[in-house]
């Protein structure tokens, strides 16, 4: 962040000193155990917790009352904070660069992020940490930035229309990309018509010389088209850059052929999951709107490592056996993406062939769709064939009812305890896991469970992002 007197930051927002008239020399922060010297902790009053309560020994506090630290305050510091982020911005020589879609934020923005940093240096970049695409975590992302910065990176979620308006008047994009248009929340937005009205909303905030990169082969996001002035560029298996040759090594990670017009450049993607090549070609789209020749875009995806935890995450246990973390989130359409994924894994080495175990907990915000969601994710388990079906609680118990009939084995057990006990108990060397849910269910703790007794190191293929977040 730029250096900033807090008196500054005061007229800036519109709020009132109240203490010492210290610099912000550093970002803004909503969490108290992780304080940043210098920084500005963002006091936010949750269901929960105050975060007023917890403001002692802060640096400056922006908050909607005085604290024991220099204050300012404001009637609503999430909105305040957003202003100050437009502030920030307004005075650097950084290109925004945006993505939203229903599944693979995070997955196409760390790709995005590695492949800039690889071309335009480490310091010239500052990228969406983890999946914090709200009002809050975008101007935090936003704030992090300083007069080095020439890209930034930032993943815009939203759960109803107008939201993502909003994130764009406090980060507003030139190049922004929407990925799909799937059913992650479809419960709070009503319907995928209302999820693309909503989605649209980043490309109508594209000045007539920006660019929007859209999904090709998704039908509600081509129709996108009429709602911008700025250039268009599309990818996909039809788009303007797409793909061809798909091929998967042993570990399910992907090469393909990226093409555009005359030009065809080989890559092998470093994680695992079919889904993870609309990610990247996604991401190889927006960098070459930012000016950067395909062929070199190409070589640092082929370079790029994941960045967010728990998403398709591999760890070799000692025995052999592999677990793949993939529990951040989930949705039907990750779901599915994760599935094939372990398929893949399990069937990649013909000498070798492993025991699919696919250990899934519920999919929340789903609305109407839940009960239909979970069991056509179950017959899509059995479908594609894994070998054994873990189901974390009564409330997946219809994705144990949609496999029902399969060839396959199903357990439906009382909870995250049982499900870890479970495998175990019956999972071996050589055996690949999935372990994957809505992030309220937290499997995550199952997978690090599994891998308590005898845990390796992650696998070279790395860690790898899923395609799901908390906000659509």
């Amino acid at each position: 962040m730029i250096p900033l007197p807090l008196s500054a930051i005061a007229d800036i927002v519109g709020g009132t000193l109240h203490g010492d008239d210290v610099t912000v020399s550093a970002p803004a922060y909503v969490d108290s155990r992780a304080p940043l010297p210098g920084g500005l902790f963002v006091a936010v009053v949750g269901e929960r917790v105050d975060g007023h309560d917890y403001a002692d020994g802060a640096h400056a506090v922006l908050g909607s009352r005085p604290t024991t630290a220099p204050t300012v305050v404001v009637t609503d510091p999430v909105a305040a904070l957003g202003r100050l982020a437009r502030h920030v911005l307004d005075r650097l020589d950084a290109t925004v660069l945006a993505m939203t879609g229903s599944q693979g934020k995070t997955g196409t923005k760390d790709y995005l992020a590695a492949v800039l940093r690889l071309l335009a240096g480490e310091t010239a970049v500052v990228a969406t940490a983890a999946n914090n695409n709200n009002e809050l975590g975008v101007p935090l992302t936003v704030l992090r930035a300083d007069a080095a910065t020439r890209f930034l990176v930032v993943e815009m979620g939203a759960r109803g229309v107008g939201h993502l308006s909003y994130l764009c008047d406090i980060a507003p994009p030139s190049i922004a990309a929407v990925l799909n248009v799937g059913t992650a929340h479809v419960g709070e937005f009503g319907g995928r018509e209302q999820i693309a009205r909503a989605k649209g909303e980043i490309v109508e905030a594209l000045p007539p010389e920006g660019t929007a990169v859209l999904n090709a082969d998704d039908p509600l996001v081509a129709a996108m088209t009429p709602r911008t002035r700025a250039r268009i560029v599309t990818f996909g298996e039809t788009g303007d850059l797409r793909w061809r040759d798909v091929r998967l090594d042993p570990l399910g990670r992907p090469a393909v052929v990226l093409e555009s017009g005359d030009e065809r450049h080989a890559v092998r993607l470093r994680q695992s999951g079919l889904h993870q090549i609309p990610n990247a070609v996604a991401a190889a789209a927006m960098a070459v709107a930012a000016g950067f020749p395909l062929a070199d875009v190409a070589g640092a995806l082929g370079e790029a490592e994941a960045a967010s935890r728990w998403r398709m995450e591999m760890s070799e246990r000692a025995d052999g056996l592999v677990v793949v973390n993939d529990a951040y989130n989930a949705n039907p359409d990750s779901m599915r993406a994760a599935l094939e994924a372990l398929v893949a894994i399990g069937r990649g080495d013909a000498s070798r062939p492993r025991r699919t175990i696919a250990v899934l907990g519920e999919m929340r915000e789903l609305g109407e769709e839940h009960d239909a969601a979970h069991r056509a994710v179950g017959r899509a388990a059995a479908e594609l064939g894994v070998d054994v079906l873990v189901v974390v609680a009564e409330a997946a118990r219809g994705i144990a009812e949609g496999a029902a009939g399969g060839a396959g084995e199903v357990i439906v057990t009382a909870g995250r305890e049982d499900a870890t006990a479970w495998v175990r108990q019956n999972a071996g060397a050589e055996d690949v896991v999935l372990v994957k849910a809505s992030r309220g269910v937290a499997l995550e703790v199952v997978a690090e469970a599994i891998l308590t007794n005898s845990r390796t190191s992650g696998l070279t293929s790395g860690r790898t992002s899923s395609t799901e977040e908390t906000t659509a």
